[in-house]
């Protein structure tokens, strides 16, 4: 059956942590098995090309397809019990093989990626009212170097309605004073301007550019 509940909503699969929590890789598919309710059903799980997630629940006696467990109306009594259990191993595989990925432009996405492969930092979503924000904090001194945010477009000047994202980003005051020009580079949002400069995620600064001002910023907490 196709899984079709939130667990892995907005989320994306890491494949050397699916390797590492004990699923098995052929070709596009990553296949994890392991028993329920004291080793009387087993559950399956196949993920097809890092999206598709699909659960089988065998009863291990008959080695049948327990299909009352997809009936979604059914959620009391025994199976119940088998719906909690599955559920509580697929938020282990969620938590354990996933990041977030909340971000929907291609330079957000294009920036996580880049961060993840030269600074092996992940984002951290610090914030309930915010849940689609996120910083990059350099490791040994725990200081954010980078922020991408998802904001109002009014918010930033922008006379048009709905949201764009955005990356907050650190630089010396005469580097700041230079840039920003409030076309392609703002003065930073929602943090001090006089450390912090904004660029839209809209394609108005070459990629290749917002990689090196990502470098520039780290170097900058890095020396601290």
């Amino acid at each position: 059956m196709l899984y079709q509940g939130k667990i892995f909503s907005n989320r994306k699969f890491i494949i050397n942590h699916l390797l590492s929590y004990g699923f098995i890789q052929k070709d596009e598919q990553y296949t994890y098995s392991v028993n329920l309710m004291e080793n009387s059903f087993n559950l399956n799980i196949c993920i097809k090309e890092l999206k598709e997630v699909t659960i089988k629940i065998i009863d291990i006696e008959t080695n049948d397809e327990y299909t009352p467990i997809y009936i979604q109306n059914i959620s009391g009594g025994f199976v119940g019990k088998i719906r909690k259990e599955y559920e509580l191993i697929l938020n282990d595989i969620a938590e354990k093989c996933t990041i977030k990925e909340i971000f929907k432009s291609d330079y957000a996405k294009k920036i996580v990626k880049y961060i993840a492969e030269k600074y092996k930092n992940e984002p951290e979503y610090l914030w309930d009212k915010t849940p689609n924000n996120a910083v990059f904090r350099e490791k040994s001194t725990g200081k954010w170097y980078a922020a991408l945010l998802e904001v109002e477009k009014s918010k930033i000047g922008i006379n048009e309605v709905g949201r764009i994202e955005i990356i907050d980003l650190k630089a010396t005051s005469d580097k700041i004073f230079s840039l920003v020009d409030n076309i392609n580079y703002l003065p930073g949002y929602h943090m001090n301007k006089k450390h912090w400069f904004t660029i839209k995620l809209d394609g108005s600064v070459p990629i290749e550019i917002i990689y090196s001002l990502i470098d520039d910023s780290f170097n900058i907490i890095k020396k601290k």
